[in-house]
């Protein structure tokens, strides 16, 4: 995956939202990128070129196959595909959370399939100027390729992480669980002041305006597919609660 002589690899990209999208631009120069998102009639880069439409079995029949749908949808999605996918084919997803889709995935694909987790520590917003830089999560799953993953995406100039998706989600329950949250909260508070604010401030601001246009989906499984969430959820809300108390005193 990613070097001169896999450049003319096929990649199908099943899901073309704002993430897919990103990964489109991102691995563009890299790959033979077929995509298939049915609420979609095109498949445009920014720089204009158009990228290839295609049928479910198509994209799951490439060399490479990037699953870019919601958590949620992964399990019917992996089942639809399963049959679909070509013996010694690379699996990957790009969710959020890793518990449930690295379950989902062994479970449902085919033995003789490899699978890699992942997941980009970064967003449309954040990596607008590009990924370089940026933090990526690789989660072994199936086979030995996450070693070749993680190489193409260090190529890429990306900080490869790589851990279990166990440790993946305990992290992200309060790295992404709480910051999400917090911006929910503000966010409903209405329009943030932009006139007399600190530095602390407008740090905070620029983290909420980072996550503020995320689809729901994302917050779905940012809250709720992740198995910690919950806890750190309620001694988020606790600690609230117990500093309010002593405010009110």
């Amino acid at each position: 995956m990613g070097s001169q002589r896999e450049k003319t690899q096929t990649l199908g990209l099943i899901g073309f939202g704002a993430f897919g999208q990103l990964a489109a631009r991102t691995l563009a120069a890299h790959f033979d990128i077929r995509v298939c998102d049915p609420a979609r009639a095109h498949a445009t880069l920014p720089c204009g070129r158009s990228l290839r439409m295609t049928t479910l079995e198509d994209a799951a029949g490439c060399d490479v196959v990037v699953l870019a749908v919601p958590v949620a949808r992964l399990r019917h999605l992996c089942g639809v595909i399963a049959p679909m996918l070509r013996k010694g084919a690379l699996v990957l997803d790009v969710g959020s959370v890793k518990v449930l889709p690295v379950r989902v995935m062994r479970e449902v694909l085919p033995d003789d399939v490899d699978i890699v987790g992942t997941h980009p520590l970064f967003g449309p917003q954040s990596a607008a100027s590009g990924v370089q830089g940026h933090k990526i999560v690789v989660c072994p799953v199936r086979g030995d390729r996450h070693r070749q993953v993680a190489a193409f995406l260090r190529h890429l100039g990306l900080q490869v992480i790589t851990d279990t998706a166990d440790a993946h989600d305990r992290e992200l329950a309060v790295v992404q669980g709480l910051t999400h949250l917090i911006a929910k909260v503000l966010v409903g508070l209405g329009p943030l002041p932009d006139r007399m604010t600190t530095a602390s401030f407008d740090l905070l601001r620029e983290a909420v305006d980072m996550v503020r246009d995320d689809p729901p989906t994302v917050l779905h499984a940012i809250e709720v597919s992740n198995p910690y969430a919950a806890t750190v959820r309620e001694a988020f809300f606790t600690g609230a609660s117990e500093l309010q108390q002593r405010l009110d005193m």
